[in-house]
């Protein structure tokens, strides 16, 4: 940009991928906090149903002297979810991550489509403002929870238009995926540097791309889903009215929630995939090792993209299935868990007698590998139908739901955001402060979403605004008490992360070395930092994977690492190692 450009056109209307990239970051950080707040209030109705919230209840809920009343339950959880699926994981990982490190790390200078990148961005706050809209209607926001079953979200389950903003939000917001996912998936084919053939693009790049096609084709059907419920709700359509409320035969609920889990699951590997990109990536810059089996690993996360669509069913287990179609359902599940474990047994190959290094991008990632571990393990027991029909719908669930695409995803978007945080702001977040938040954060979630599958599995139901008023629940009263202390201390943990922030922008070290992290990649060995606005002085020619280490470089190099687009110093030894 030149010299007279507006701080306006700079940080608001601009158009570079990288300015758009950083507008994700803050939209999802920001929703990330509100997402965190309501779990917060969840947390403290299963600890002391019925007593005022400290603090804010007195605001919040007026009419009850403070205390959660049934009614408010029911949005705080409907909007916790939703919100942090839709408004804050996905903007933060794939809109802020897709955006800022793709075009880099393919020698591209900007995305395919630069305003559209631009639009959908702007798209994406007009939906995140009509779901805080929600919250202003006059019998409140959406209360159907966050998979908006009918017939709980008609007008009869839920009257008012909180529940149709909410679901209009989620239709907007799907606009803006999709847009977002046809320009990452053209940049990607069209845009690669000389030499970028599909196994030299780093793992990160792979995760973004394969998580695009996912959303291109499935979110399509989740808004064909939200569409035909808002006919419903305000045109008097029945598409899933059924019962006593249909008009001359009606229509089926049990089609929506088809609908939506064809959209459901893949959203687990919409969320996922570029977590696995991430963690792949650091795994190996970090061990100093080239990325074990790497071909096999993007195969493997090819074949999960490829399965996704088939194995939805495994949510519909107790919706009336016929047993056959159960048996193929649970089949696949089964069998889509092998290329997802093959990629966590990579990992621990790679790490496997390399020179690690422990640095918070690093531990972060490791952290990733411990709680998918848990998630994935305790997922194929629910994947198993006898078992599922025990545990569908309880708190086991929320554990292990909670253990993927919570805990999964909200450690490797802390990877990446302390990876590339030199070459989004020119500035080095604390070590030590990044430390002391993972630690705790790791042991924090495994130990809220380890109790609360332990819950799960002795009988608790989720969703209940006072599970102690069933008395085979009563002795769950301590478990649940300690497990919303445990989740009070993670929400406490994360002002560790807030202020290394603000302490970058305020005191932190600016970036000297343009490659901090010794790595191949392009964005850091071809970009400047801080990266001027077209990216690259010249266009990378590029000679090799991103994983090029070796310790014998060191002879010639003084490093262990080649450059994807370097040319070494004339030694047959060297390139034979870099291949």
């Amino acid at each position: 940009m030149s010299a007279g450009d507006s701080w306006f056109t700079r940080y608001i209307v601009s158009t570079d991928h990288k300015t758009v990239g950083k507008q994700y970051l803050w939209a999802g950080l920001t929703f990330l906090a509100l997402g965190g707040f309501l779990a917060m209030l969840l947390r403290w109705q299963l600890a002391f149903p019925g007593v005022r919230v400290p603090l804010v209840g007195g605001f919040l809920f007026p009419e009850s002297q403070g205390a959660i009343t049934p009614d408010a339950y029911t949005k705080i959880f409907t909007t916790h979810g939703l919100v942090m699926i839709f408004f804050a994981i996905t903007p933060v990982l794939i809109g802020a991550f897709g955006n800022f490190v793709v075009p880099l790390q393919i020698g591209a200078n900007d995305m395919a489509f630069p305003k559209l990148n631009a639009a959908s961005f702007w798209i994406l706050v007009l939906s995140q403002v009509l779901a805080l809209a929600s919250f202003l209607a006059p019998l409140g926001t959406a209360s159907a929870g966050w998979t908006s079953y009918p017939p709980l979200s008609t007008n009869v389950g839920t009257p008012g238009w909180g529940q149709s903003v909410m679901v209009l939000a989620l239709l907007v917001n799907g606009f803006s995926t999709v847009l977002g996912g046809v320009n990452l998936i053209t940049t990607v084919i069209r845009l690669r540097a000389p030499g970028m053939s599909w196994l030299r693009m780093p793992a990160t790049t792979w995760g973004m791309f394969l998580t695009s096609i996912l959303n291109v084709t499935f979110v399509p059907v989740l808004g064909s889903a939200a569409l035909l419920l808002l006919l419903d709700r305000h045109l008097g359509t029945q598409f899933f009215i059924a019962g006593a409320t249909a008009r001359a035969g009606g229509g089926d609920p049990i089609a929506y929630q088809h609908l939506f889990w064809i959209f459901g699951h893949p959203e687990v590997y919409i969320l996922i995939l570029p977590a696995w990109g991430v963690v792949t990536d650091i795994v190996s810059f970090f061990s100093r090792k080239p990325a074990f089996a790497y071909p096999l690993t993007i195969g493997s996360m090819i074949t999960v993209t490829a399965m996704s669509g088939l194995v939805y069913g495994h949510h519909m287990f107790v919706a009336g299935i016929g047993p056959m179609l159960g048996t193929a359902f649970m089949t696949m599940t089964l069998v889509i868990s092998i290329p997802s474990a093959i990629i966590a047994l990579n990992w621990l190959q790679t790490i496997w007698r390399g020179s690690v290094r422990l640095d918070s991008p690093m531990l972060y990632a490791l952290g990733v590998i411990i709680v998918f571990g848990m998630g994935g393990l305790t997922g194929v027991l629910l994947g198993d139908l006898s078992l599922d029909v025990y545990l569908h719908d309880s708190m086991f669930v929320v554990g292990h739901f909670h253990l993927i695409m919570a805990s999964a995803t909200f450690l490797a978007s802390f990877a990446a955001i302390h990876f590339w945080f030199p070459k989004l702001f020119a500035r080095r977040l604390d070590e030590r402060l990044a430390r002391a938040h993972f630690a705790s954060s790791l042991v924090l979630l495994i130990v809220v979403f380890g109790a609360q599958m332990l819950a799960g599995y002795a009988g608790q139901p989720r969703r209940l605004f006072d599970p102690y008023q069933y008395d085979f629940l009563k002795p769950l009263v301590a478990l649940n008490r300690w497990t919303s202390y445990a989740a009070f201390a993670l929400a406490t943990a994360q002002l560790l992360f807030v202020w290394n922030v603000v302490r970058a922008f305020w005191l932190g070290e600016r970036v000297t070395n343009p490659n901090p992290w010794g790595v191949g990649t392009l964005e850091w060995t071809c970009a400047p930092t801080p990266v001027p606005v077209h990216n690259f002085a010249e266009t990378p020619q590029v000679q090799r994977g991103p994983h090029a280490f070796d310790a014998s470089f060191r002879e010639k190099l003084g490093r262990d690492f080649l450059g994807q687009a370097e040319t070494p110093p004339v030694s047959t030894s060297l390139e034979a190692g870099a291949k």
